[in-house]
């Protein structure tokens, strides 16, 4: 339909002539409303906004010699991160020369990983990095 007919049918409805693909040949319009039509599509675009689920990263972190009944505690709290669905980052934190017995450290996050290994996906990898080792753990996929 040529252009100047369509804006006059559009103008006799009192609507307005929308392109809505000008990149096809010929492109393509629509008479619709055009405040209607942005009302429309700001309402679609919050009711994708409200679907999306944003993904937090929480850490916990303890020492190497933070004692069991601690641990329970923060195993505790990284049990309702999981559950709501948020990564979890278990850290523990060396100071001065801690950090030659490394392997207290991976104890503590091996324990807690074990605990947690129905709440978390399969194989965490843990790491070294000054005086920081950590770990990241994802929640099961529902």
């Amino acid at each position: 339909m040529a252009t100047y007919e369509a804006l006059k049918l559009a103008k006799d409805e009192n609507l307005d002539l929308v392109e809505i693909n000008p990149k096809s040949n010929p492109p393509v319009c629509r008479i619709v409303d055009f405040g209607k039509l942005k009302y429309e599509e700001k309402k679609q675009q919050q009711a994708a906004k409200k679907k999306q689920v944003v993904q937090e990263l929480k850490e916990l972190t303890c020492r190497p010699n933070t004692d069991i009944g601690d641990l329970d505690h923060k195993l505790a709290q990284a049990k309702v991160f999981l559950g709501e669905g948020h990564k979890v980052k278990l850290t523990v934190r060396f100071r001065g020369r801690e950090v030659t017995h490394s392997e207290l450290g991976r104890q503590k996050i091996e324990y807690m990983v074990n605990q947690l290994s129905t709440l978390i996906q399969p194989n965490p990898q843990i790491s070294l990095e000054g005086k920081f080792m950590w770990t990241i753990l994802n929640p099961i996929k529902k």
